[in-house]
């Protein structure tokens, strides 16, 4: 489902859902692996949901290190991109967010021109192996490990509570690497100083 945008800080999201939406943590998130955490939502139905955190690096781990310790070697010069921590969930499992000039047999199409995809033939196209038809790599993508999962309802309520604000997604948001000002830059999207937000409690 794809948000409709109403012109006020808060998107009407079509048939209720978030796909395709950048979740951003309010203060005083209960969770502190959530604390100003910005989460693209990949996928959200009536039974679950599931999105990907774009602005947490591993500080120790770059992309070229970790396809290197799969035994993927790169064919092309790869820039020294860090690796983040997408979720909570599954944590030893690399996810891909990339730009839809790479579509594999199993990607999954998340907003305008963005999708996930999760299997080794994304890693060795990023690597520069010619795979799935393609002999490049995504223009843009970043690689995650694990993801953030909500059951039948759980992320609704979630927002109800004020756990989360949404704003729409843009590609320097979901691939910058200017990773500490995700959080701000996203809340500027929707009007909204991060000085001026009460902590209000949440349960994540």
């Amino acid at each position: 489902m794809k948000a409709r945008s109403t012109g006020s800080n808060v998107a009407t999201i079509e048939g209720g859902f978030f796909t395709g939406q950048l979740l951003i943590a309010m203060p005083g998130i209960s969770d502190p692996r959530f604390e100003r955490a910005l989460i693209l939502i990949c996928a959200h139905d009536r039974e679950h949901a599931m999105g990907i955190a774009v602005n947490d690096p591993l500080e120790d781990l770059t992309v070229p290190s970790l396809l290197e310790k799969l035994g993927i070697r790169s064919t092309i010069s790869l820039p020294p991109d860090l690796v983040l921590a997408g979720g909570p969930v599954e944590g030893e499992r690399g996810f891909v967010l990339h730009s839809t000039d790479y579509l594999g047999e199993h990607s999954l199409a998340v907003g305008d021109g963005v999708a996930l995809s999760a299997t080794r033939e994304v890693l060795e196209a990023m690597a520069g192996h010619n795979t799935a038809g393609h002999n490049t790599a995504p223009a843009r993508s970043l690689l995650a490990l694990g993801y953030a999962g909500w059951g039948a309802g759980q992320l609704e309520n979630e927002i109800k509570q004020n756990v989360w604000l949404s704003c729409d997604a843009d590609a320097d948001l979901i691939f910058g690497r200017d990773y500490g000002r995700k959080w701000t830059r996203a809340l500027a999207k929707l009007g909204v100083d991060p000085k001026r937000l009460s902590a209000v409690a949440g349960r994540a």
